[in-house]
């Protein structure tokens, strides 16, 4: 996500930290990088002038020159100001309302509107215990409804039944009327999408948001078209109430360009993005984490979400105890590695984590990724019962069947049973002394600045 603007990010302000002392000529120089890295990434032109402009009155104005770190002053000063264009403050749906909540979803056709209708009611499902109705009122694209229905059973989610000859405008007044006498919290209505803005389009879309009066009016744009996602929803603003935008194929963004322009050109905050085809790749827009993304510090906000959304409770505690005990198998290292993979992968993760982004093509290097998950996940399931329990009784034998088996090398097997061994003392050691044992016995400089020594519960 946004790697190419990461990248040349980086390399204009390693050359700004590299120097130590900046003079304005400096200043004006490393802005320069920046103005072109925002350019290149598709950043409209205004908004471009603008940042550098501020960043620049900023960075000449508060005595960063003449500070210690005036490098790391700039990177700050550029942070700050990503989260204002961004948009500084996190918006969450509305959807604080007599049930039942209406939330209308536009946009052009081919954006991942149906898709993300049926992404939405499974978030607020899974978040908020949502019951949510989907309901489609696209009658001119081929097979649109019944897509609309494919999507809600896979999400378990219910559809309003199609009936035949109904147009947009009816469709969405017996979709409100079923979500009140059914009591449903939440109707989602996926209207028509044309190739282009076109005045049925828009036409059509005022009069259902006439009727409805949804609470949230979500325009959905595919961010891999860039400047275009941005002038589409411009035209839409132009027409409609629009509350908020959900980004698209975000995930496959390397320039960040629409993101970048989409508040301060339309004034519209970005709530949603979809990060992936599954139907739970859709996550809340932070601005401060994804400020933090394009600068490769990572997003933690974003991590903790991904976790609390995945990870099962009972599995944790149990994980816990056995931790605690100073337990620790194959099996458990199997769970984690799934874990892992539920959470977007080792490359999901590494853009979440701060400073991994820097060592990412060492770790590419090392075939860290992926693929090295799904060969270590092979290599446990290829072992017996009694070998995932207890290693010790691996010999060569026995390697060389699991190698086979999984169909990697005898070395692979070695290293999975190295890196176990090395986790499994540390649960050991864990379970003997304890956390608070364990972070009393490091040395002093070890835990990062503000890590509680001492005081966890």
């Amino acid at each position: 996500m946004f790697d190419s603007l990461t990248t040349k990010l980086n390399a204009a302000f390693e050359r700004l930290t590299r120097r130590g002392a900046l003079s304005e000529a400096d200043v004006t120089e490393g802005l320069r990088e920046v103005r072109v890295a925002l350019l290149e990434a598709d950043v409209a032109l205004p908004v471009v002038k603008d940042f550098v402009t501020q960043v620049k009155e900023k960075a000449i104005g508060q005595d960063v020159l003449r500070s210690v770190t005036p490098g790391q002053q700039i990177i700050k000063l550029v942070h700050d100001h990503l989260i204002e264009v961004l948009g500084a403050d996190e918006s969450e749906l509305a959807l604080a309302v007599e049930p039942p909540a209406v939330i209308l979803m536009a946009g052009l056709q081919g954006s991942g509107k149906t898709t993300t209708s049926a992404k939405l009611a499974l978030r607020l499902l899974r978040q908020r215990k949502s019951r949510c109705l989907l309901a489609s009122l696209d009658t001119n694209r081929p097979a649109a409804m019944e897509q609309l229905a494919v999507l809600g059973k896979q999400a378990g989610i219910d559809v309003l039944p199609i009936v035949a000859g109904q147009n947009a405008l009816t469709i969405a007044k017996r979709a409100n009327e079923t979500a009140r006498l059914e009591g449903y919290d939440v109707v989602i209505l996926d209207t028509a999408g044309r190739l282009h803005v076109d005045e049925d389009l828009m036409t059509e879309v005022a009069a259902v948001h006439t009727a409805t009066r949804p609470i949230e009016t979500l325009l959905v744009v595919d961010a891999l078209t860039g400047q275009d996602a941005v002038n589409v929803a411009r035209q839409f603003k132009a027409r409609l109430p629009i509350t908020g935008i959900v980004l698209t194929r975000v995930d496959g963004d390397g320039r960040g360009g629409a993101a970048l322009s989409m508040r301060a050109v339309t004034g519209c905050p970005i709530k949603l993005m979809g990060v992936g085809e599954k139907l739970d790749a859709l996550e809340a827009f932070h601005p401060a984490g994804i400020a933090s993304r394009i600068l490769g510090m990572g997003d933690i906000v974003s991590l903790v979400e991904k976790a609390q959304s995945t990870i099962d409770q009972k599995e944790a505690e149990r994980f816990a105890a056995k931790m605690q005990k100073g337990a620790f198998d194959l099996d458990d290292l199997a769970k984690q590695i799934q874990q892992m993979k539920k959470m977007g992968g080792m490359d999901g993760l590494m853009g979440l984590l701060p400073g991994v982004g820097k060592v990412k093509k060492q770790l590419a290097a090392a075939n860290v990724d992926d693929s090295m998950l799904a060969r270590q996940l092979a290599i446990i399931q290829s072992m017996t019962k009694t070998e995932r329990r207890n290693p010790k009784v691996l010999n060569g034998s026995r390697r060389r069947r699991i190698a086979t088996g999984s169909g990697t090398t005898i070395q692979e097997v070695n290293r999975l049973l190295k890196q176990f061994q090395q986790m499994s003392d540390m649960v050991k050691k864990v379970g003997k002394m304890g956390m608070k044992g364990m972070l009393r016995g490091l040395p002093a400089g070890s835990l990062p600045p503000g890590f509680p020594r001492g005081g966890l519960s």
